[in-house]
């Protein structure tokens, strides 16, 4: 395959530790889009993995690496992906194949470091900073939050405390070494999780994810608690909406990845 296929449009915002799934698809949906240049995209076993192919052809990242997977399930929905596509190669709807890209590009030789800007989040989570007032929003935090800060404390012995408005709390470091121990030592979901984490505001959320606490929905609808306070209070709007909509694309396509391990 031409690398000159992957360099425009997967080559940027690549880097798992900032990685940001909007600003991403942002990038992807510049015009003078490639156009399709394969009939079929499917996968083949290679060493013990599965790779995405085009036309019979194993397909490399912008850095030249290949596209292989650690499963047969996972290799198949991004090949699905790739099917997809209709005259031309849309990134933007193409949300697993940026993850697994940077995945393999970012991830994969430095899992360590991708793990330690989870750990990061825990210490100033989305779900330890809590509304004073009004009274519903409150109620709508306790009610999204406070079951997964309950489910931590029991099952990796991690207990938050928790700040009205914006005063940043110290947590614990018992607490924070306890979501580092959490975390999985496998790049592939530290990749996943990664994503998760950055497009929730919350390590937690993430690691509630991961162990099967809470589907991705649930999860991207905690994390959006205030967002949906505001738009009940305020109203629709359109712009909000779509951007909500290119995170939750890639909310799915990271607990797909999560799924298909």
């Amino acid at each position: 395959m031409s690398k000159s296929v992957f360099d425009d449009w997967f080559a940027k915002g690549l880097d798992p530790a900032g990685y940001d799934p909007v600003a991403a698809a942002s990038l992807a949906m510049k015009p003078q889009l490639p156009k399709r240049f394969y009939e079929v995209a499917s996968y083949a076993e290679t060493d013990g993995a599965f790779a995405l192919t085009l036309d019979g052809r194993k397909a490399k990242t912008p850095g030249r690496k290949l596209v292989a997977m650690p499963s047969a399930a996972l290799a198949e929905a991004v090949a699905a992906e790739w099917q997809a596509q209709v005259t031309h190669i849309n990134p933007a709807t193409m949300p697993l194949t940026r993850i697994v890209n940077a995945i393999i590009e970012g991830v994969t030789e430095v899992p360590e470091a991708v793990a330690e800007e989870i750990v990061k989040y825990a210490g100033s989570d989305l779900l330890c900073y809590r509304a004073d007032r009004p009274q519903s929003l409150v109620e709508r935090q306790a009610a999204a939050w406070d079951p997964v800060l309950t489910f931590l404390r029991e099952t990796i012995g991690a207990r938050f405390f928790l700040s009205e408005g914006i005063v940043f709390v110290e947590q614990p470091e018992p607490s924070i070494a306890a979501v580092r121990a959490a975390l999985p030592r496998d790049a592939w979901r530290i990749g996943a999780m990664s994503v998760i984490t950055t497009l929730t505001g919350s390590a937690l959320l993430a690691i509630a994810v991961q162990r099967g606490f809470m589907s991705a929905d649930a999860a991207f609808d905690a994390a959006h608690v205030d967002d949906d306070f505001q738009r009940d209070t305020w109203g629709h709007d359109d712009e909000a909406a779509a951007r909500r909509a290119v995170r939750h694309a890639e909310m799915t396509a990271a607990a797909k990845v999560l799924s298909s391990l």
